[in-house]
């Protein structure tokens, strides 16, 4: 199922609502089971609608990582590779929380001859944000 036929069920759940407790009180369903089952519905779509996005994003953030890796494979030496549209490599593997590799990518990243200090900076003041909130949510845990 696409995303037109997601909204599109939606949609229809929305308009058909009051239709479909008018009819069930009719056909002498009781009307909180109708409402029940129809709130289930829309809470469903709502939860697939949520999947899908995340999947979505998930799936476009792989793909800029595959993007700089290639990019960085073709040239090594030039600090603009580990930039894929405006978003350096680093980040994007914190955002994938892949901390050990990130800090790997910095390392490489500061040692390049064209690398900007202010970024370098940027990526490890991120880095060590990553790892505070890793460390408080183990404490959290224990």
């Amino acid at each position: 199922m696409n995303y037109a036929a997601t909204l599109t069920i939606m949609v229809v759940l929305a308009f058909c609502f009051p239709i479909s407790v008018r009819l069930a009180a009719q056909l002498g369903m009781p009307e909180g089971f109708v409402t029940t089952l129809l709130v289930a519905l829309v809470i469903f779509s709502l939860a697939a609608y949520l999947v899908r996005w995340q999947v979505g994003r998930h799936s476009v953030l792989l793909e800029r990582l595959a993007q700089a890796r290639a990019q960085i494979a073709a040239d090594p030496e030039n600090p603009r590779a580990y930039f894929v549209r405006g978003e350096h490599l680093g980040k994007l593997l914190l955002r994938l929380d892949r901390r050990r590799e990130a800090a790997e990518v910095i390392d490489r990243y500061s040692r390049l001859g064209g690398a900007r200090e202010s970024e370098i900076v940027a990526l490890r003041e991120a880095l060590g944000s990553a790892e505070r909130r890793r460390r408080r949510a183990e404490h959290r845990e224990a």
